[in-house]
């Protein structure tokens, strides 16, 4: 949907209030195909992303994993390799 949204659950360090409060800034830009709303619609977008938040981060807290969390740092540097292959296979 929107690849700059990452998963945030189930990480080492867990997501911070600031990566769930980027991701719902996010979805709502997405979704609403403003990336500044205009004065008119400020206090709807502002609202929709501080719901979203919420719901968001109410959801990882209640998530729960069998699995160990992953290493956020060894996650980016996975996926720097993976994009460097695709771009060595485009050229």
């Amino acid at each position: 949907m929107c690849r700059s949204i990452k998963p945030l659950f189930n990480y080492d360090p867990p997501a911070t209030e600031a990566d769930v409060q980027a991701a719902a800034l996010q979805y709502v830009r997405k979704l609403s195909g403003f990336v500044k709303p205009s004065q008119a619609n400020q206090a709807a977008f502002e609202a929709a992303v501080a719901e979203i938040a919420a719901a968001s981060a109410l959801l990882l807290a209640q998530l729960e994993s069998h699995t160990p969390p992953k290493n956020r740092a060894a996650e980016v540097v996975k996926a720097r390799e993976r994009f460097a292959r695709q771009q060595a296979r485009r050229s």
